[in-house]
């Protein structure tokens, strides 16, 4: 009986320290984006709305755009991971819809969502929505099978996509905000 015991308490000992082998990574990782999270905000505040539309060279994005990009690759990919786009910005999704859905309608609100405060609101709210989304997932949900523009990964993968898509533009924009002047507020 003992034995028994004993055998009981270092199952659920393993079986707990899985468990926050899981919780951790998913707290370190988004503790991580948090600050790109951040970062992204306070650079979208910083530049003026009058250099929203500034670009290096005519057929590359402008700063909107880039901010909107994010958005809408952050709602792209949660709507991979099965979370329903905002019917604000995707009025005709589905709750089955798949992210090459959201696509066009993506690369059109990059043209259309243009004012600052606008731009901002989005960005804000596709930040959040996965801010607030990832943390509830548990193991089995990340390891998920999910398709991405034909590619075969799981949520987690999917996960690992819009941290490293959010991190590539806000590089990107770094760069622009340097070029047109604006030092970012956290490198003061």
């Amino acid at each position: 009986m003992t034995r028994r015991i004993f055998a009981l308490l270092g199952f659920l000992a393993i079986a707990d320290g899985g468990a926050e082998a899981a919780s951790s990574f998913q707290t370190e990782l988004l503790n991580d984006w948090s600050g790109t999270r951040d970062h992204l905000l306070q650079l979208a505040a910083a530049i003026p709305a009058d250099q929203y539309s500034w670009r290096p060279r005519a057929g590359v994005r402008s700063v909107s755009e880039v901010f909107v990009h994010i958005a809408g690759g952050n709602y792209l990919m949660l709507a991979v991971m099965g979370v329903k786009p905002p019917a604000e910005y995707f009025p005709n999704a589905s709750a089955k819809v798949t992210g090459p859905d959201l696509f066009p309608r993506m690369r059109a609100l990059e043209k259309t969502v243009t004012q600052k405060d606008d731009v901002i609101r989005m960005l804000k709210d596709s930040l959040d929505q996965f801010r607030d989304h990832f943390p509830q997932l548990t193991e089995a949900d990340l390891d998920r099978p999910v398709a991405f523009f034909g590619d075969k990964t799981t949520v987690r993968g999917m996960v690992l996509r819009l941290f490293a898509h959010d991190n590539e533009h806000y590089g990107q924009l770094v760069a622009y905000a340097r070029v047109i002047g604006v030092v970012p507020p956290w490198s003061k």
